[in-house]
């Protein structure tokens, strides 16, 4: 069939030899499946249509290695299907149509048909039409696989016509399952292989990974076929052979334990002490040791609030480019949009007027009574307010000749709180002339009222 095929038994353990190791361990039932529990625990809805053998076309979402192809082949397994892999990246209009009129064929005689279309956002618009008019006559069972946002990706037709079903990256405890899985497994896995793991190992792995089962797996064969049998055959594993195979040094590092925290503490405090060297390597270390790059941007922009504040407002507009970009290009490029946003938040001069201001208006809100609005401030929507007071006594800013009134607009407990003080630093300092000029001028009004 060229470039389609229907799917094949397992191989049997003497021809698994040659194929990956991520190939190899691919779960066979949903049993077997791990992640995802929130599509494929016992009585979730995905899971009972596979099972009740009543499904319609989907379309599975989410990161590298997650288990979408995985999962469209178990359906294929589960169901009284044919299963047909289909590629994005190998396949045009004349393959589709190839493969829709055998399909046809066979629902005459009561077959049905799974296609499976990998990467299928590769595809551009003339070729997912061709899908259409075979998915609504019910000719195919289209599974669709997607790492890109299909609300952007997949034509609105063809995606009306679709569940969309998100699938998460792995967790780090998940991944370091499936390594443990391979390798006690001597059929499928490297149970003959006798390798012995530490805990730490594995960890790193499953750091490295990211939530990708594929890419744990090539680790983890690359890790053990490149590690030499001791004396007693035994291939026992480590860091310093891991950092040998992926010719890369690992930092001390963990994502959810006392280091993280450190690491982020050293960052956010070089940040506000205008260390930009610093700065950078706190950045680094975190990065290359296998922490979320997002996590870091968030980061970032939460200092160009806290500490960077009024005094160079455009931080935060810095912090939230980069992100993007990031989220654009990805590593490894895209870490040297945070690296720029880093240095810039380090020069950048320093103000945490706004984020004090607000901490106090938080402690008023709980030392104080919630007064009503002033009457002043409210608007007479209809004539029953009016007559009641509302608006009365606004004063319009833009009647007056500096647009500045001397109208209390706090509620009458806290009119002569002050919680902003700005700083002498970056724009502040112009902020803070303007505060200045804006009392005078409203003290001047008040002496005016005063003396008529």
């Amino acid at each position: 069939m060229g470039l389609f095929r229907t799917i094949e038994p397992e191989p049997e353990a003497e021809s698994q030899a040659g194929r990956p190791l991520a190939d190899r361990m691919r779960p066979r039932t949903l049993d077997e499946f791990i992640g995802q529990e929130e599509l494929l625990g016992p009585g979730k809805p995905l899971r009972t249509q596979i099972e009740r053998d009543d499904l319609s076309s989907m379309l599975l979402w989410g990161p590298p290695g997650c288990g979408k192809t995985t999962l469209a082949r178990i359906i294929a397994k589960s169901t009284r299907s044919d299963f047909i892999p289909f590629s994005a990246v190998l396949a045009g209009i004349k393959e589709i149509k190839e493969v829709m009129a055998k399909a046809e064929s066979a629902r005459r005689y009561g077959a049905r048909t799974i296609m499976f279309v990998d990467e299928v956002h590769r595809f551009n618009r003339a070729q997912q039409d061709a899908f259409l008019p075979h998915v609504e006559a019910g000719n195919i069972l289209l599974i669709g696989a997607t790492t890109e946002n299909p609300s952007f990706e997949v034509i609105a037709p063809l995606l009306s016509r679709m569940r969309v079903y998100v699938m998460k990256a792995l967790a780090m405890d998940q991944i370091v399952e499936l390594l443990q899985r391979a390798l006690t497994d001597p059929v499928r896995g490297l149970g003959r292989e006798k390798a012995e793991a530490p805990e730490d190992v594995l960890d790193r792995i499953a750091i490295l990974a990211n939530g990708d089962a594929r890419s744990a797996y090539n680790t983890l064969e690359a890790l053990v076929m490149g590690t030499t049998p001791d004396a007693e055959n035994r291939r026992v594993l480590s860091q310093a052979r891991l950092e040998d195979v992926l010719q890369k040094k690992f930092l001390l590092y963990d994502k959810s334990g006392e280091e993280h925290f450190n690491l982020i503490s050293a960052l956010h405090k070089s940040v506000r002490n205008s260390d930009a060297d610093a700065s950078l390597y706190w950045l680094a270390r975190m990065l290359e040791s296998g922490e979320d790059p997002l996590y870091v941007a968030r980061r970032l922009v939460r200092m160009a609030s806290e500490d960077i504040g009024l005094a160079e407002p455009h931080a935060v507009q810095v912090t939230l480019a980069a992100m993007q970009a990031f989220e654009f290009l990805g590593p490894p490029e895209g870490h040297l949009a945070l690296a720029q946003a880093a240095v810039y938040l380090a020069l950048a001069p320093k103000s945490n007027a706004v984020y004090t201001a607000y901490g106090h208006v938080q402690e008023d809100l709980q030392k104080t009574l919630a007064e009503p609005v002033p009457l002043h401030l409210r608007n007479a929507v209809t004539g029953l307010m009016k007559n009641i007071g509302y608006g009365k006594g606004y004063q319009y800013a833009h009647h007056s000749e500096e647009k500045v009134t001397d109208m209390t607009c706090l509620p009458e407990s806290l009119a002569d709180r002050v919680y902003y003080h700005p700083t002498d630093q970056g724009l502040e300092a112009r902020i803070q002339q303007r505060m200045e000029e804006i009392r005078r001028i409203k003290a001047k009004r008040s002496d005016e009222k005063d003396q008529e």
